[in-house]
């Protein structure tokens, strides 16, 4: 069995949505200390909906994908949506990653939540901190498993 799936290959190979968008309305951008992986995310919000998206990630072809497939998966959806995107929902998109890289879809999922953040605070929305936790508050980075 291979170690990577054709979707991760394609993702990998084929990245949607790279780039930087200059009138970003909302950035974020985490990164792993100990892989060294950093991702960067630029939404553009429309009317509560994720008009358009962009990435640049420094790091391996499963950080590459897993952004790649997380934008596609929010592009066009609305903000509410977006929030609800799991890492385990962007490792099975990709048809699974190897255990020791879905640390990779991890840091999709908390670079889109610090992209709303960062628009929230912005306009001055209100929100729940708890929707928003502190990466940095844990000492490892936790993860859904099956």
């Amino acid at each position: 069995m291979a170690l990577y799936s054709e979707k991760v290959m394609d993702h990998f190979r084929n990245p949607r949505n790279v780039g930087k968008l200059d009138d970003a309305d909302g950035i974020g951008e985490v990164g792993n200390a100990k892989c060294g992986d950093i991702m960067k995310i630029y939404l553009k919000i429309e009317n509560d909906v994720i008009a358009d998206v962009k990435f640049n990630t420094f790091g391996c072809g499963s950080a590459i994908a897993s952004s790649s497939m997380a934008t596609e998966l929010i592009k066009g959806k609305p903000i509410s949506e977006a929030l609800e995107l799991t890492n385990k929902a962007v490792a099975e998109a990709l048809d699974g990653l190897p255990a020791h890289k879905l640390h990779c879809s991890v840091l999709a999922e908390e670079a889109i939540r610090a992209a709303i953040k960062d628009y929230y605070d912005k306009n001055g929305i209100a929100y729940d901190k708890a929707m928003f936790p502190d990466p940095h508050d844990e000492e490892e980075h936790g993860f859904e498993e099956e």
